[in-house]
């Protein structure tokens, strides 16, 4: 049977995709700021690494997510052929799409922030990703004046950027722009002068009036007014009048002459029990009009507000512009104003719901996300995690940053957030060539490890010590670097009871524990963990120039010390995430957030 075939792209390595290692994440309390419950996140780390890390607590539970990732213009890639930079970045991307797909929720909604240097092929690889049908639409941003020069010698001046918007699945519905109902559009008024012609059309009573018989006249709209609509285009399918006036009245010309206006009884939705109809005013002319009253659900709740259509431009140059410093952090070159975020939030999330920005960049999104009454996570790993996003969210948790939206919304602070590291790669090759686990895990990081990797929740038990996660109510995992033995195994066995189950990691365990009891399973680490993930990765970005190593500033302050009271951190652990250190120089695709070359 063969596979039924698809419109997609290719591209060289399309088949290669990484098996990621699901890292679990380490909270740095010292960096963790204000109310710790809010379940606000600012991870630093690989963004691919940290959204698998995610996966197993997030997924289908994230409403919202905003993505600005590199824009592949180019200038990034002077070291690689063009048919290889190009598959790269489609690789970098599907990757990313994929987990970002499954954190999603089934009423989600996915916006990713582009432009047209590689808009068009994201389009057909998120069509591939997400499905064509639950593509939306996309909103066409001017980010910068047309008289703003960017360099003399371009060809080319790009002042629109695009924001691709999918939805998870049919039924996920987006907020519509909201007005208060008004009879501001209700100002016509119909005068019947004299007597008309009583007749039947389409079955229903009508009177027809010759020009000359009726006067329409225009002023302030009432709740006894009526709304001037013209009857043509789709509105000849879209409701009854229209559908009235293309079979009963369209033609009408050559028998009634011009100018003449139709009252038909028992059609529409007001107060009236007629609505009129105008034919065509000069010779030649086809287009007539319909005149509607004030639909009863309006006059029966006036305070209800009537939604409008989404625009899909925004012209933001001026925000663009004016936002260099929003949140005192000064972020040149791809910075997004926090009025965009707003728009996107409002439309496609609402207040207590996840969002989740994982190139985060200078924390456009999580600032206004928690300006906004969301829950966020938001994803970092260039040195302006630290230097940007921590202290310009732990000014808008003070309520000190002012700037953006703040007033808008009212923002006094408030809230919080916790600060997460990723946890070193578990496994690790000793000098032999031999796997071994990270001597940085301590027992309670490899027993948090182990049940990530098994697919368990870690949550140790107060009083059971062999209860350090599960999967069911039922089902327990227990992970310990000491060598099990039959009767350390017997003695477990009779605390448990008969419809449990426990699923033990060691290190090293006596053949007889092998087959003892079927309700316990017995693996060896590192044995188990072979061949499932990659192990000893600790970037999925692309590296573009590699320079000899300076020392960055930004891997110093995570020291830990032996009072730190968090029992996933471990004792002395130095250096942040387990990675080698990084050339402040060296540039990352996929790391930068926000800055994106303009």
């Amino acid at each position: 049977m063969t596979k039924p075939q698809k419109l997609e792209l290719t591209w060289i390595g399309k088949d290669e995709q990484p098996r990621l290692e699901p890292r679990i994440l380490i909270e740095d309390a010292d960096k963790s700021y204000g109310e710790k419950n809010t379940g606000n996140m600012l991870i630093y780390g690989d963004n691919l690494l940290a959204l698998k890390a995610l996966e197993q607590d997030f997924a289908g539970k994230i409403k919202c997510i905003y993505i600005d990732p590199p824009y592949n213009t180019g200038n990034a890639f002077e070291h690689y052929d063009d048919g290889l930079e190009h598959s790269l970045w489609l690789s970098l991307m599907r990757d990313r799409l994929n987990v970002l797909k499954r954190l999603l929720s089934s009423d989600g909604f996915i916006c990713c922030h582009i432009d047209d240097s590689e808009g068009h092929y994201l389009k057909v690889l998120m069509d591939e990703i997400f499905e064509r049908n639950n593509y939306l639409t996309t909103l066409y941003v001017q980010v910068r004046y047309p008289a703003k020069t960017l360099k003399q010698d371009m060809d080319f001046h790009k002042e629109i950027e695009q924001i691709h918007i999918y939805r998870k699945m049919f039924g996920a519905k987006s907020n519509l722009n909201e007005k208060q109902s008004s009879f501001d559009k209700f100002n016509f008024y119909i005068e019947e002068l004299r007597p008309g012609i009583e007749t039947k059309l389409g079955g229903k009573q009508a009177v027809i009036f010759n020009k000359g018989d009726y006067k329409i006249v225009q002023k302030e709209g009432s709740a006894l007014g009526l709304k001037e609509i013209w009857a043509t285009g789709t509105i000849l399918d879209g409701n009854s009048s229209g559908r009235f006036f293309r079979d009963y009245l369209t033609g009408r010309v050559d028998k009634d002459g011009l100018g003449v206006l139709y009252k038909i009884y028992g059609i529409g939705d007001d107060s009236f029990d007629y609505r009129y109809f105008t034919g065509p005013q000069r010779a030649g002319a086809t287009k007539g009009k319909y005149f509607q009253g004030v639909p009863k659900s309006q006059l029966e709740n006036p305070e209800v507000k009537q939604t409008t259509p989404i625009e899909n431009f925004y012209d933001l140059a001026a925000s663009f512009g004016n936002c260099r410093t929003e949140g005192s952090a000064d972020f040149r070159g791809g910075k997004k104003p926090e009025i965009l975020i707003q728009i996107i939030l409002n439309h496609f999330s609402n207040p207590s719901d996840w969002v989740l920005d994982s190139f985060l960049g200078s924390g456009t999104t999580a600032a206004v996300a928690h300006k906004m009454g969301r829950r966020w996570i938001g994803i970092e790993l260039g040195e302006h995690c630290h230097t940007h996003c921590l202290p310009r969210l732990k000014k808008v948790v003070d309520g000190t940053d002012q700037g953006g939206i703040s007033k808008a919304v009212n923002w006094q602070g408030g809230g919080g957030f916790k600060y997460y590291y990723l946890a070193p790669s578990l496994l690790k090759e000793d000098k032999y060539g031999n796997w071994i686990i990270d001597e940085r895990y301590n027992p309670n990081m490899l027993a948090a490890a182990m049940a990530k990797h098994e697919g368990f929740k870690y949550s140790p038990d107060e009083h059971i010590y062999w209860k350090q996660g599960r999967s069911t109510e039922k089902d327990y995992i227990f992970t310990t670097t000491n060598f099990v033995t039959v009767a350390f195994l017997d003695k477990i066995h009779d605390e448990m009871q008969p419809e449990e189950s426990l699923l033990i990691c060691c290190k090293s365990f006596s053949k007889a524990c092998g087959n003892r009891y079927p309700n316990i399973t017995v693996k060896k680490i590192p044995n188990l963990l072979l061949g499932r993930c990659e192990f000893g990765k600790e970037d999925y970005s692309l590296n573009i120039v590699n320079m000899p190593h300076t020392p960055d500033p930004s891997q110093e302050g995570n020291e830990e010390s032996p009072e730190q009271s968090n029992p996933l951190l471990p004792p002395l652990a130095k250096g942040r995430n387990g990675h080698a250190k990084k050339n402040r120089t060296q540039k990352n695709l996929f790391s930068e957030g926000d800055a994106n070359e303009k």
